[in-house]
């Protein structure tokens, strides 16, 4: 049966298959290092970085479209906009996204300079938040769509 694996609990759950597969065979393995070679086996470098991509929770999966319109923050500022390009992932619920905003976005917080942004290209999860984060924590993106 092939099955496609994309939340953290998948991941989980195959991790624990394989330490009891790996304890059949007489070589029992901690918890930590199947979760780590599970990690690998999906190409990425640990654990911390397949869990961060995984999909939490299907129940907040936002519907995202070309052309919808939608709103949320970049680089902590607010902007409304249209989904120009989306485009599905190899990388477990994750989405290339490009919005045109409405109006430009000074991206910068300085009160002496200002960037302006009119389009962005960003990774966004299946709930609209990207995984990236600013220097502050915050995501360097959000999309809600507009109702």
């Amino acid at each position: 049966m092939t099955m496609a694996l994309t939340t953290i609990d998948d991941f989980k759950a195959q991790a624990k298959r394989l330490r009891r597969a790996m304890a059949d065979q007489g070589a029992e393995i901690a918890h930590s290092t199947a979760l780590e070679l599970v990690a690998k086996s999906h190409g990425e470098r640990d654990w911390n970085t397949l869990s961060a991509l995984a999909r939490r929770d299907d129940t907040n999966a936002l519907s995202l479209a070309v052309d919808q319109k939608v709103r949320g923050s970049y680089l902590g500022q607010p902007y409304e906009g249209r989904i120009v390009s989306l485009t599905r992932l190899p990388t477990a619920g994750l989405y290339r996204i490009a919005v045109q905003f409405d109006r430009p976005v000074d991206v910068v917080t300085f009160e002496s300079f200002s960037a302006f942004r009119s389009r962005v290209n960003a990774v966004v999860d299946a709930t609209g938040v990207s995984p990236r984060r600013t220097s502050n924590g915050r995501p360097q993106m959000t999309v809600q769509p507009v109702a």
